[in-house]
């Protein structure tokens, strides 16, 4: 049984209205957040800081590339995720495995030096993230049925918990980074993801059985062909790398063409399913839209870790009085935003019910809003030094972008998905966010200091037609997804 078409009806204990269930994972997601982001918000500047700094001392627009490729191979990596849940173990084994991993990883990043530590802890954060985040999801979709009104809710309730620990994470990882180095606030990513393994470990047992069970089982004897072919995978990439194929300095682009290659076989191997129904084939269709919108959205708001990570260390003022805020801080100022907005939201589209906007008028209204910040830089490239409340008016426009697309986007996969593709159609999702995180980095690469104009046209004008156009297909989309709203 798949787990986006699983709910559960809510019994003893609830949390905030919805399932106690959700509570778990609320947890886990977020205490994963906190060790995710307290990594990422130090990732740029440990790359590229000189090593009397700490740091690497690799080039800074090579750091940029590199920073929005892995949070590109981090997405991607939820196609493994997926198909282990789908195929073999259940979203919920493979979850709690995960953060494992993750764990593990952020450890390598405190303990391992240099090079070294950094492909090992990011290797096993990519992976162990990617599993988790597109069955965490698929975990929460479960609890709900597909006609459920409270599911953008619960959705967005999920969000608040992914946005506490963004909050968090950079704020604690960012001042031991200042005071410490580098390894000390890598240090404290692990231990964050270690209290959240032990709280949800201990929650486990809440969840629903069906979370437990392979939506599509793998037969017996097929198992010793996907075998052989995760090894031919694993020996592929790294004669790429040893052969210099794959460079660091193409990195990015190499995963945006994979991410792309992906999708388009993901989709057709859906499409093409004799265990999808003609409706269900529909509802897939409709779902190519939101893919584009979501990678679209993802290229400039992820730019938080590229563009503006490197825009907030030497074009921003960060002085207060004194004192001058670490650069990593900026990364928690849209956290803050989330945790005081999305109650907001979900209380807001709670009591629309039915009556609320379709989810394309979310999504357009979400890509116009991005564009729009991102063309208000246009006016501070006056200033000597870019005031601290200027930046934070734009990420507090980004901000409701993010609420009106991103658990909107978890939540409409989960509604869309055919009964046998329920995590791995989140995963198409998630391969939309690493689509637009990759593009974040390769995007960042075009950005000119003293030739920033032409920079913030393109990204947000793009951002703003694609917009419209999104709103304008809404009719469309609403014969394609039927009764889905």
């Amino acid at each position: 049984m798949s787990t986006a078409t699983t709910s559960t009806k809510s019994s003893g204990k609830t949390f905030f209205g919805h399932p106690g269930a959700l509570a778990s994972l609320f947890s886990v997601e977020m205490w994963e957040r906190f060790s995710f982001y307290g990594m990422q918000g130090l990732l740029a500047y440990y790359m590229y800081y000189s090593v009397t700094d700490g740091g690497l001392g690799m080039d800074q627009g090579l750091a940029l590339s590199l920073v929005g490729a892995y949070g590109g191979a981090v997405y991607l990596s939820t196609i493994l995720g997926a198909w282990l849940s789908d195929r073999l173990f259940g979203s919920e084994r493979v979850l709690f495995f995960s953060a494992i991993a993750i764990m593990l990883g952020h450890i390598g990043l405190a303990l391992l030096p240099g090079y070294v530590g950094l492909i090992v802890g990011l290797v096993l954060v990519a992976i162990g993230s990617g599993g988790l985040k597109a069955n965490a999801v698929a975990l929460v979709g479960s609890l709900y049925s597909k006609d459920d009104p409270r599911i953008d809710a619960g959705f967005s309730l999920f969000y608040m918990g992914v946005n506490i620990g963004g909050l968090l994470g950079p704020l604690l990882t960012g001042w031991l980074q200042v005071k410490y180095g580098f390894h000390i606030g890598f240090a404290a990513a692990a231990v964050g993801m270690a209290i959240g393994l032990a709280i949800y470990a201990m929650g486990r047992k809440k969840l629903p059985e069906s979370g437990r069970i392979p939506s599509n089982p793998l037969p017996a004897a097929e198992r010793n062909r996907y075998v052989v072919i995760f090894v031919a995978v694993i020996v592929l990439i790294i004669a790429a790398f040893a052969s210099k194929i794959v460079t660091p300095q193409n990195l990015a682009s190499t995963i945006a063409y994979v991410v792309i290659a992906a999708s388009i076989a993901y989709f057709a191997l859906i499409l093409r399913s004799k265990k999808v129904n003609a409706t269900e084939r529909k509802q897939v269709w409709a779902f190519i839209p939101f893919y584009i919108g979501s990678a679209a959205f993802w290229a400039l708001f992820q730019q938080q870790f590229t563009f503006i990570a490197a825009y907030s260390d030497q074009r921003l003022d960060r002085h207060l009085g004194s004192w001058e805020m670490p650069p990593s801080w900026v990364t928690s100022i849209n956290p803050v935003f989330i945790i005081i907005f999305a109650g907001i939201f979900a209380a807001l589209w709670t009591k629309l019910g039915k009556r609320q906007p379709r989810t394309s008028m979310k999504f357009g209204l979400s890509l116009v809003v991005v564009g729009a910040a991102f063309l208000l830089f246009i006016p501070l490239e006056s200033f000597v030094k870019t005031p601290l409340l200027a930046l934070v008016g734009i990420l507090l426009l980004c901000t409701f972008a993010e609420l009106l697309l991103s658990p909107v986007g978890q939540a409409i996969a989960t509604k869309l998905a055919p009964a046998a593709f329920g995590t791995q159609m989140i995963a198409l999702f998630f391969l939309s966010v690493s689509l637009g995180t990759t593009l974040s980095g390769v995007l960042a690469g075009y950005y000119t200091e003293g030739n920033e104009i032409p920079y913030f046209i393109g990204m947000g004008g793009t951002a703003v037609v694609l917009g419209i156009a999104m709103m304008a297909a809404t009719p469309a989309l609403k014969k394609l997804m039927g009764s889905i709203h």
